[in-house]
């Protein structure tokens, strides 16, 4: 399955933010990740009182894919409480980029959203290719 499943990836990070653990910040996130199985994974924050341990819901979405043995990513949704939609953040740029460099991602608030596309938000990313 080639095509994003737009409709039921926002359901899911939706869904899921709801389980977010953010009492630190309470900026709450859900991510849901569409497989090449048409397998829907989701993830949300989990902050850690130790600011470095914080998982992103990007990321936690990625791990459960892969954790099920998945590794063929086709589309990704984010949904956040910001006041606009916000792209992932550096290091889950770089986690995502790992297994699908030109990942299509959409992020949504209440009111709106954007789309990106993840090459996009990380030009000349570091992959397998550099490594000896």
């Amino acid at each position: 399955m080639d095509h994003a499943d737009w409709d039921a990836l926002k359901r899911a990070a939706i869904e899921v933010r709801a389980n977010a653990y953010a009492p630190y910040s309470g900026f709450t996130v859900g991510a849901a990740v569409q497989t090449r199985s048409g397998a829907v994974f989701t993830g949300c924050n989990v902050e850690n009182a130790s600011y470095g341990a914080t998982i992103c819901a990007e990321r936690g979405a990625l791990a459960a894919a892969i954790a099920a043995g998945e590794r063929e990513l086709v589309a990704l949704v984010i949904a956040s409480g910001a006041k606009s939609p916000t792209p992932p953040c550096g290091i889950c740029r770089q986690c995502l980029a790992e297994l699908a460099p030109s990942l299509p991602i959409r992020s949504y608030t209440r009111d709106a959203h954007l789309e990106y596309d993840l090459s996009s938000l990380l030009p000349e990313a570091f992959g397998r290719d550099q490594l000896d």
